[in-house]
């Protein structure tokens, strides 16, 4: 990572940002995400502005934006070609995974959009999921672009933050992401039983 870190600092700042931009559209947008995931990029933008090679909101807002435009692109897949998509090379050792994100799309629906976009398998094909199963567009981009402002701001910040120790605080992040995701998803699915079980009883 040092050596994607050195040779973006030594970029134009508008090279930086469609670099950074490109690899967060694509992660959704093709699968990009099992090569080089989105977070790292969004995490080495930051590290770049808090070094004074990029400004940190405009790669924020780039960030954003190709997050966003990134699962649209994805959402469109899906709904063009269906349950083709899933058996597309790079997607074949990942059936297991894929039922379970399939399962989240048809318990939770758009709420799985937005916790998806911080879980790094489901955050690439979390999109082309909701396209498959024919979500309404304006509501997938609601929470599509609810996630994609507070994941995309978020990590760039965690970058900034860091510094050079972006590799650290990145794989950190990730962690503690999924714990918190974890715990209100555990917190969701409890409320809900206790309401089903209370209106039962």
């Amino acid at each position: 990572m040092g050596a994607i870190t050195n040779w973006l600092a030594g970029l134009s700042g508008p090279v930086v940002y469609a670099v950074v931009g490109a690899l967060v559209f694509l992660e959704d947008a093709i699968f990009i995400g099992f090569v080089l995931p989105g977070e790292t990029a969004a995490v080495l933008g930051g590290v770049l502005a808090n070094q004074g090679h990029v400004s940190y909101w405009a790669v924020a807002l780039v960030v954003v934006v190709a997050a966003i435009a990134g699962d649209s692109v994805g959402y469109e897949i899906g709904h063009h070609f269906g349950g083709r998509i899933l058996g597309i090379r790079p997607l074949r050792r990942h059936q297991d995974r894929l039922g379970a994100a399939q399962e989240m799309i048809r318990d939770r629906g758009a709420a799985a959009v937005f916790f998806g976009r911080f879980i790094a398998f489901f955050r690439a094909v979390m999109p082309a999921l909701a396209g498959i199963s024919k979500m309404p567009y304006r509501r997938f981009l609601l929470f599509n672009a609810l996630g994609g402002i507070t994941w995309g701001i978020g990590f760039t910040l965690l970058g900034y933050l860091a510094g050079q120790a972006y590799q650290r605080v990145e794989k950190q992040a990730g962690q503690i992401a999924a714990v918190v995701i974890a715990v209100i998803v555990i917190a969701v699915v409890g409320v809900w039983a206790w309401r089903r079980h209370k209106r039962q009883g």
